[in-house]
């Protein structure tokens, strides 16, 4: 095997008649031979349009059947993709596509008619994801085949609770094909061991359990804000007659973790991975003690060199004579952000973590997410999961702001769930909420009330632009003199 698309043919000839892909919303299925037969006839009238090697095509398509069946027909031609999220506006579009140099743009309207490629250029990777853009323009990630399957091959090597068992897995996931999680993780590893991806149009907490318990599914892949939603939401039937053995993600709220699992009967497995790291550096906490509640993500894997360095910035690496194996290839068009991500022979992961006595790894938040007040380092993803239980708080994205005496200070910035809540009245409750549950110096000294927070296509806070508005808000309290030093309750 050395694409996706030849490894998804020796498991369709081995394994024809399994299922491959579900899409309920949809209501479409296919087993790997259905799929093989309509990736064929997708390549054949790729190649007869003049797609071949070196061509980037960009997929603007949401989660439905086209998109998987599409990059392996692409694949299987060796031409890269380009995934684009559907909500993109015209400047975002633009952008990428200008950047990647896409040959053509494919979307509901050309699935039809597939639009005629531009000259192929060097292309040799298999795809190329944008980052988010939470602190600047997206970079393209590189990432080749050998990364796909590596990546596909890590999760399954990972053993413990969230041991995959071949021919038998029905992986239900609402994260895009446009993010690495369900392009990558997800349907590589489903590939690789004949396994089924149950691909919902998006996350639905009204229905979810229904869907899960209908689709059979044991395995869950789920983003942070679901645990929080769906322990929201009142129970049903369809919570307790699902068959899930365990869900797979990050960033679920560490007060809501325990609380999941007791409730709908699996572990999470909280696990920690970047794009740009892939199977190269992928740590899950499917072992015991995963010492739930604590953003533990795992123990290192074999093969998996880390260090942290004094600011608490994660880096990484691979043992051995190939310190970047299965890492991306690199930035498109930005060698200098390449080499500085990899400078000294470590990857920088921009991550700040901590390592339990035991040597597990805690995620504490992203560096850029981390204020520094009188010396003393707090997490803006602290405080956060602190208010985010607060009865007036629709929306909350904590920021650091300039202090002349403290260096910085925390702000918080809040949309409300009632207008009629705007107030110096409720920004000290927020305070006071903060002040009974962290140390004081972690309570928001100033607090912005705002109509909206700024966030990426792919809904991240752009904490960048967010400094801006919250700074110029008209609603916004200055609370730093309620913020004191005072003795810990006795518990």
């Amino acid at each position: 095997m050395t694409t996706v698309h030849s490894a998804f043919e020796q498991t369709a000839a081995a394994h024809g008649g399994k299922p491959f892909l579900e899409f309920p919303a949809h209501r479409k299925r296919f087993t790997y031979a259905e799929a093989r037969e309509r990736i064929d006839e997708i390549a054949a009238r790729y190649r007869a349009r003049g797609y071949r090697r070196g061509h980037r095509v960009a997929l603007q398509l949401d989660n439905r059947p086209e998109f998987p069946l599409h990059f392996l027909a692409l694949n299987s031609l060796g031409a890269s993709v380009v995934p684009l999220n559907p909500d993109y506006r015209a400047a975002e579009l633009a952008y990428v596509l200008e950047h990647s140099e896409a040959c053509a743009l494919v979307n509901a309207q050309t699935l039809g008619d597939l639009p005629e490629p531009g000259k192929p250029g060097n292309a040799g990777e298999c795809a190329l994801l944008y980052t988010s853009g939470t602190t600047g323009k997206p970079k393209g990630c590189l990432l080749s085949d050998f990364y796909f399957l590596n990546v596909g091959q890590r999760y399954l090597d990972e053993g413990g609770l969230c041991a995959i068992r071949h021919g038998e897995e029905r992986l239900i996931t609402p994260l895009p094909f446009f993010h690495m999680n369900a392009l990558a993780v997800s349907t590589t590893a489903m590939i690789l061991t004949a396994g089924c991806v149950v691909q919902l149009d998006r996350f639905h907490p009204k229905t979810w359990w229904r869907d899960v318990a209908d689709s059979g599914a044991t395995i869950v892949h789920y983003l942070g804000v679901m645990p929080a939603i769906l322990l929201g939401q009142p129970e049903t039937g369809h919570e307790k007659a699902h068959q899930v053995r365990f869900g797979y993600g990050a960033n679920a709220n560490p007060k809501d973790h325990a609380a999941f699992e007791a409730r709908f009967g699996f572990p999470l497995i909280e696990a920690w991975a970047m794009t740009e790291t892939g199977g190269g550096a992928l740590v899950a906490a499917s072992r015991e003690p995963r010492h739930v509640g604590t953003r533990c993500v795992g123990f290192p894997p074999a093969g998996l060199e880390l260090a942290i360095s004094e600011t608490q910035e994660l880096l990484v690496r691979q043992a051995g004579p190939d310190p970047r194996r299965g890492f991306f290839s690199g930035y498109l068009k930005d060698d200098k952000a390449t080499e500085e991500a990899w400078r000294d022979g470590w990857f920088h992961t921009g991550d700040a973590v901590r390592r339990g006595p035991d040597g597990a790894l805690h995620f504490v938040d992203r560096l850029k997410n981390i204020i520094r007040r009188a010396g003393e380092n707090i997490a803006a993803l602290e405080v956060e999961a602190a208010m985010a239980g607060h009865p007036a708080i629709a929306q909350v994205a904590v920021i650091a702001v300039p202090d002349s005496v403290r260096d910085e200070e925390v702000m918080a910035c809040v949309v409300l769930k009632e207008e009629r809540l705007l107030g110096r009245d409720t920004a000290i409750s927020i305070q006071d909420w903060c002040l009974e549950r962290l140390a004081y110096f972690k309570a928001p000294g100033h607090v912005a009330f705002l109509d909206a927070l700024p966030t990426t296509a792919t809904n991240k806070v752009q904490k960048a632009k967010l400094a801006d508005f919250a700074v110029k808000a008209a609603d916004s309290f200055d609370l730093r003199d309620r913020k004191k030093r005072t003795a810990a309750k006795s518990v």
